[in-house]
This record gives structure tokens, sequence and C-alpha cells, in this order.
């Protein structure tokens, strides 16, 4: 595109209304941390990897929160290799892990920090190290410099099924589903042998990506010529379809299982009794777990987890707690899951005291409560719009050892308090956040941004929409249209050109590793 038509494009204003926020720009996260398959399990490696060294714990934390505040911290002023230098830190590989797992959301950073380590003294990368890195870069579609990896990795022997996983699953959240399935037939090129649990985990990423038509496709296409379907097999297409509430196919599916000689187990049934909660059907979901008892099949915690769940969200509060005391009674370990759903079903039904008290029985039994648990907490009193009670238990999870503040939590009252357009509160939040190293996510920094445009605090807004920037993080088409509309309106026509350089810049140009520009061809297509 000609520079005067990209300048003409960039300074037209938007046609759209100035600052919709509509209901989906308020909602809260429900899909908070998205694992990469069912099956997380390693299916055996070609070649050996490089053994995590034993450390303290605590130190390794301690550790990666400083080099996280270190790098998250902006200072223009002084390249991030120096920063570095300065903070007298003795790498290990675990803890090399530990902050590129910080660094999960800022794909940019983990590069620098990435390539910085390798040059310390004694130090190797791991096959942990370099998968953690191609998941942050991952999320920024940077596919280019992944490639490159995935060749350094070969040459070091440390190329694993684990990264060609994560690859895999990166193309498909990007929609590129062909590429996804080129990723994992690359595995063969690499000299990895494919086995029935790849296949698996292949029609898994794509199904969990919003792609379980094509995951069929290519089950439908590789069974029997290419690989042997298991029980699993079926069980990733049915929790596909069932997520899609698409119950014409989850039955073809269902009966063809059962045509080849497989009988439901606990996991079928876990995932159908899911699928009919999840399309609110659960006097179904209550039957299916009575034919499940009826064929001796042993409900496991997470089925008794969404019927509470289902219960609780439909305020038959009654037969939510019903299904908690079957859960005490049958014998299973108490875990945290079942009782952050007991939480949330009294949740639902605003009895607050009630969801406190089956936290400190959480205690009681050992299991303590987590992040997760107060989430829930804070999810339904921002909902009820209770700003100050949600304040308060945010304080008290700071506070509460063993129980650190996620970057879920954090966006949770960011989002609250820009919505009560307490923007100066969001940015205590904020700043708290970013002392303790944890990092926001791209809805995160649209959500500050577009409250602080609103409140015509342009200086800060452009601040942050920098520091996104330097993240590597290609900000969404609208909130630039809405910091761009804002600063037209202000007369800052300058720094609109500006941010539209750097974002097409950024959007174009490979970052920087080792110190050069990445060469060589997108080995992904």
């Amino acid at each position: 595109m000609g520079s005067s038509r990209f300048l003409k494009l960039l300074l037209n204003p938007s046609k759209n209304p100035f600052f919709r926020f509509s209901n989906s720009q308020i909602r809260l996260p429900t899909n908070l941390d998205p694992s990469l398959s069912v099956y997380r399990t390693i299916h055996g490696t070609l070649y050996k990897t490089q053994v995590l060294d034993e450390a303290n714990p605590h130190h390794i934390t301690f550790e990666a929160e400083k080099i996280s505040k270190i790098l998250s911290t902006p200072n223009s002023n002084s390249p991030i290799d120096s920063l570095l230098d300065g903070a007298s830190v003795k790498v290990s590989p675990t803890l090399v892990v530990e902050v590129l797992k910080k660094l999960n959301n800022a794909g940019a950073l983990a590069l620098s920090f990435f390539r910085w380590a390798e040059k310390q003294k004694g130090f190797k990368h791991c096959t942990e190290s370099y998968n953690a890195l191609i998941e942050a870069l991952g999320k920024i579609k940077q596919f280019k410099i992944i490639w490159n990896l995935v060749n350094e990795m070969n040459n070091k022997g440390l190329l694993s099924k684990d990264t060609f996983a994560l690859i895999s699953r990166r193309y498909a959240r990007a929609r590129r589903v062909s590429d996804a399935i080129k990723a994992f037939e690359k595995m063969e090129k690499f000299g990895i042998k494919l086995e029935g649990s790849d296949f698996n985990r292949l029609i898994d990423t794509l199904s969990k990506s919003r792609q379980v038509e094509k995951a069929q496709e290519v089950f439908d296409e590789m069974k029997q010529r290419r690989f042997k379907p298991d029980i699993k097999s079926y069980t990733i297409l049915l929790e596909g379809w069932g997520q899609q509430q698409n119950f014409l196919r989850l039955d073809e599916v269902y009966r063809e299982m059962k045509a080849e000689g497989f009988d439901p187990d606990v996991v079928t049934y876990g995932i159908l009794i899911n699928a009919h909660c999840k399309a609110k059907k659960y006097n179904d979901a209550i039957g299916l777990f009575r034919e499940m008892e009826a064929k001796n099949v042993r409900p496991s915690p997470h089925i008794f987890c969404m019927l509470i769940n289902g219960l609780g969200s439909e305020k038959r509060l009654a037969e939510a707690l019903e299904f908690f005391e079957r859960f005490k009674a049958s014998g299973l370990e108490a875990e945290a899951p079942t009782y952050n759903a007991v939480v949330g079903a009294y949740c639902w039904s605003m009895r607050m005291s009630d969801a406190f008290r089956v936290v400190d029985e959480m205690r009681k039994c050992g299991i303590g409560s987590n992040s997760r648990t107060y989430d829930i907490i804070l999810h339904h009193l921002v909902k009820h719009r209770r700003t100050e009670q949600a304040y308060s238990v945010f304080q008290r999870i700071s506070s509460e050892p063993g129980c650190e503040p996620t970057v879920s939590t954090y966006e949770i009252l960011v989002r609250m308090f820009c919505n009560e357009n307490r923007v100066d509160m969001a940015l205590q939040v904020w700043f708290q956040m970013k002392t303790k190293g944890v990092l926001p996510r791209m809805h995160m920094f649209s959500t500050l941004i577009n409250s602080l445009c609103h409140e015509n605090k342009l200086d800060e807004a452009c601040r942050y929409f920098q520091d996104m920037l330097d993240m590597g993080i290609c900000p969404p088409t609208q909130l630039f249209s809405n910091l761009k509309q804002a600063l037209l309106d202000d007369g800052r026509k300058d720094a609109v050109i500006s941010f539209g350089l750097k974002i097409e810049k950024l959007r174009k140009t490979p970052l920087e590793l080792s110190g050069r520009r990445m060469s060589g061809g997108d080995y992904s297509t």
C-alpha cells in the first residue's frame, strides 16, 4: 500500500459512533485458562530432553517475579540486556522456564529474555524453555521465528512431540487450520514416528479450537488408513460436538463408537453430561448420571462438579447441594474444583455468607481456597455491582498466603472499576499487578485504554498503548479506531500517524532474534 493511501485511510474518521461499549465489551472472561489438550501427557519423544534442575521452589518463584518486574517496567533508556545484567541473577533451566511462563502474554519480552539467558556462562536451553517461548510467540503469531526455533531445537536434539502440538494449537487458534495439520505432519519430516495418541492430539487440538467440523473430517479421512481410533478418539469428537451443542452429530459419533465395540466409560459419560448441562438440559444430565450408576460406572469428581455447577447456575440449589453430599459420601478425595462449584452454586443464589463458609470448610479439609475460588466470588459480586465488597475480597486475596491473584483476578477488578468509571482505582489495581510481576493480556489493555480515552486522559492512554506494542501485542482494530478518533478529535494527528506506522511494522516485520533480523522462508506453509 502506498504511503499516501495508507495515511488517508489512517486519518479517515470512523463511521462508527465514538466509544461504543457493548455488553460484550464488559463481559467477564469465562475460559480463564484453556488447556493444550484433554491428554496433556507426553506420548514419548524422539530425543532425550535436558532435565530441569531441582531447586528451592520459593527461591525460583522470587527470582522469576524479580525478572518479570524488571522486564515489564517500561524503560526506553536502558536495553534489556543491561537491565538483566544488573539484576545479579544466576540462571538455571528451572528459573528460565518459570520466567518464560510469566511472560506468556508478552512474546517480544519472552524472546528478549530467552536470548539474554542463552548468553549466560554455562547455561543451555532445554526443551521446556524452547516450548515455553514457542507458546508465547504463537500468541502473537510469530510463526516464522517459531520455525527457526524448531530448526535450532532439531540441531540440538531437543525436539519433542509437545513442540509440534503447541505449534498446531497456535495455528488452529489463529484459524489457520491447514497450517495446523501441516505442522502436525512435519513431525515425520523431523524423524519423529507418529502414533495413535498423536492423531488423537491433533483432532483434540482442532476440536478445542472450535474447529470440530475439521476435526471430524480429519478423523474420517485418517481412521483405519493412518491410525486406528480408540475410545479417546471418539470422546474427543463427542466433546467437540457437545461444546457446539450439536446433538445430532454427537449422537452419530456416540452410535458409531458403540458400534465399534467401545462401551462408554466415565470420561464418555462426563462429556455427555457436560454437553447436556451446557445446553441447560439438566434433567437429561441427571438421567445420564443415573444410567452411569446403573451400569456400575463410578462417577468422577469432575462429573459431580459439572452437575453442581449447572444446577447451581439455574438456582436449583437444593439439588446441587444434594449432589455435593453424594460426592462427600462417595469416598472420593476432596478437591478444590468440586468445592469451588459449591461456592459458585451459593453465589448464583447470592448466599455469600454460605459461599464463604464453604471457603472455610476447604481450609479445614486441607485443600485450601485458590485464586479460582475468589474469581468465582468476585464475578458474582461484580455482576451485582457490589463494588466495595468485591474490592474488599480482592484485598483479602492479596494478603492471604498461598493464594496469589492471577491475571484473571486482576482483569476482573480492572474491568469492574473501568465500568464504574473509576479509572483511578483501575490504575491502582494495574500498578499492584505490575509490582507482582504479572503481565496483562490484550483484552485487559483494551479495557483500560478505552476507559482512559473515555475520560480524555489521552497521554496515559497513549502510554499504555505503547506498552502494549512493546510487548509485541498487536492491538484489536476497534481499540486503535477508538484511540485514533480520540487523538484526532484532540488535534494529535502526528500521534495517530506514529502509532499507525508502528502497528503496520509490528504486523509485517518479524521480531529481532539474537540481535539480527530473522531471515529465511516461513516453513509453516
